[in-house]
């Protein structure tokens, strides 16, 4: 069978498209926000539309065969997934292309890769599942290489070997999430991490940008699911030991987190296990002061239940989403185990909601297993089905931007009002029109709350990268401002380095910088991520 093309421009594949319902009912949400009646889309670009440059550097005979210059891998190894890239793509815009890109199926094969690249002095992008918002998987601009070859590791996608006593299993960095999830089935267990990008996102690539998943506390950092990883650099592999912890010094795979493609290619890694769930509880609870809602949430952090799902979202954003009639917040809050019923758990947070004046259905409550209600799917449905709205909105001229960070519980409420002030502001400047911004928690831990900032503005449809830009930028250094770390589980990528530079500490940037070169002396691998090139 032919395996199907992603699309080069956006979500999905190609033939995913949203239905013309959809497109309705989200039309008319966009009026209410922005105040726009009537919108007029721009077609979505066509690969035989777009000239991209020659390939500037040619791979030697011994790599042919891990390599292409096909016209369509390269329009779809040139950006990521973030509005930014979806607007430039939209504009067929494609000046800056891999000029290779390959697809390694041995340790040795990029082993081979780097070699070639060192010589060449030719950058190497790591590509996982090319899920980035954050220009993470970007051909870099700098004028000192020849040339751009972009690492596919499509092919690393299998489950090696599963330890069901210790419940872990090794699998390789390359696999997406529901492959990796379809190959554990048969065992009972569960790797339990979802993110909104999971259909197309890689292990490889979670473990690179430290990403989170959906559930609010316990499994929520991929930190904490690695036990150790296999990582190919320039200069060698690196294999860890695998321990469920070890108090032994610094712990080289903690290097490799977050790490983003530029000291190694993570190609497997040892990964924490679950039970799968068979007791579910949810509710949807609704808070008519969102002071109140807050305080309620922040002692639910400090509890000990635990919830699986506990996201506050603001009445604006419920609203939108089906969720709310707009008089209320809503707490998303969910219970799940695979060992015993969580009905008391639910229970007692309810108590805890009740103290500050929420309400919600009793039936939802003592109705069927998992407690799902339509509130809750409606908000559930809306938050999956987003990434496939974004070249939808932008062909009509509409920005959505989500910017999350995490801030200790003391300066929540400073930060919430300063992000949301300034990111109005700028829109206004930006447009000359008025806009929507709203906040939700999506991890809760008991020191403080991972807010989730999500805005939208419509733009000129000839000039939305740069207006993009331009609010993003004001809207980011207000949450840093106020004292929020640039992302909580974004990345960096290239968009959030001018502020990643400001957060980490100086000396810290010197000790990398040095690992850098001791793993990755030609400095090929994924330039501009952590640091300019030197």
């Amino acid at each position: 069978m032919q395996e199907r093309r992603r699309k080069f421009y956006g979500w999905g594949y190609e033939g995913d498209s949203v239905t013309p319902e959809e497109i309705k009912e989200f039309e008319a949400a966009w009026t209410r926000l922005l105040g726009i009646e009537h919108f007029e889309a721009t077609p979505f670009p066509r690969p035989e539309e777009i000239e991209l440059r020659a390939p500037r550097v040619q791979p030697p005979a011994s790599l042919r065969e891990l390599c292409t210059t096909d016209h369509y891998d390269r329009l779809y190894h040139t950006y990521g997934a973030g509005t930014m890239d979806v607007a430039r793509a939209m504009r067929k815009e494609f000046s800056n292309p891999p000029d290779l890109v390959a697809y390694p199926r041995t340790e040795q094969d990029i082993v081979d890769l780097f070699d070639w690249c060192g010589r060449q002095s030719i950058a190497a992008v790591p590509y996982g599942g090319g899920t980035s918002v954050v220009a993470g998987v970007n051909p870099p601009v700098h004028d000192r290489y020849r040339g751009v070859v972009s690492i596919d590791m499509k092919y690393f996608d299998k489950v090696l070997e599963v330890d069901h006593v210790s419940q872990a299993a090794r699998i390789q960095a390359g696999v997406l999430g529901p492959d990796l999830e379809r190959q554990l089935k048969p065992t009972g267990l569960t790797m339990r991490f979802f993110l909104q990008a999971w259909e197309f996102s890689s292990l490889g690539g979670w473990i690179a940008t430290r990403a989170a998943g959906h559930f609010a506390t316990a499994f929520t950092q991929i930190d904490d699911h690695v036990e150790s990883m296999r990582v190919v650099t320039p200069r060698g592999d690196i294999a860890s030991k695998r321990f469920p912890v070890s108090g032994s010094g610094p712990n080289p795979d903690r290097l490799f987190l977050g790490s983003e493609g530029a000291l190694g290619i993570i190609t497997e890694a040892w990964v924490k296990l679950h039970r799968r769930p068979v007791f579910r509880k949810q509710a949807t609870v609704r808070f008519r002061d969102y002071g109140n809602a807050v305080e309620a949430t922040r002692l639910l952090s400090q509890s000990g239940l635990n919830p699986s799902n506990a996201r506050l979202v603001e009445r604006e954003e419920a609203e939108y989403t089906g969720s709310s009639d707009g008089s209320y917040d809503i707490l998303v809050l969910g219970f799940e185990s695979a060992d015993h019923p969580v009905d008391a758990r639910l229970k007692r947070a309810l108590e805890i909601c009740a103290e500050f004046g929420a309400e919600w259905d009793k039936d939802t409550v003592s109705g069927n297993q998992d407690g799902a209600d339509s509130a809750t799917s409606s908000w559930r449905n809306k938050f999956l089905r987003g990434p496939y709205l974004r070249e939808y909105a932008i062909a009509r001229g509409v920005m959505r931007e989500t910017m999350e960070t995490a801030i200790t519980w003391d300066r929540f409420a400073a930060l919430h009002q300063h992000v949301k002030a300034e990111t109005h502001r700028a829109i206004r400047e930006v447009t000359g029109r008025p806009g929507s911004v709203t906040c939700r928690f999506t991890h809760l831990y008991p020191d403080g709350p991972a807010p989730y900032f999500t805005w939208f503005a419509y733009g000129d449809k000839t000039r939305l990268p740069e207006q993009f830009q331009a609010i993003k930028r004001i809207a980011e250094q207000a949450m840093v401002d106020a004292g929020g770390t640039v992302t909580h589980h974004h990345a960096l990528g290239r968009d959030h380095r001018p502020w990643y530079d400001k957060e980490r500490p100086e000396l810290f940037c010197t000790a990398l910088k040095a690992a850098k070169q001791a793993f990755d002396p030609h400095q090929i691998l994924n330039p501009g991520v952590l640091f300019d090139p030197s």
